[in-house]
């Protein structure tokens, strides 16, 4: 089950590496870019740098954009 992150809360997350906007993807959070993504827990969106996975190009292309959800 997708925890979805309240949108007043996704407005103000950012990236902690990039400080790119972030969108909601399913169960992670991705950079605006599509380069980075954050797994969300339990309903809470983990945010550290070193949790972050770097998302290959044929898994940017896959990622929906989060108006297409």
């Amino acid at each position: 089950m997708t925890d979805l992150i309240d949108p007043w809360l996704l407005e103000r997350l950012v990236c902690p590496a990039t400080r790119a906007p972030l969108r909601q993807v399913g169960d992670v959070l991705v950079t605006a870019d599509g380069t980075i993504a954050y797994p969300i827990r339990d309903g809470v969106p983990v945010l550290l740098v070193e949790a972050g996975r770097r998302l290959s190009p044929d898994d940017r292309l896959a990622a929906p954009r989060s108006e297409d959800q």
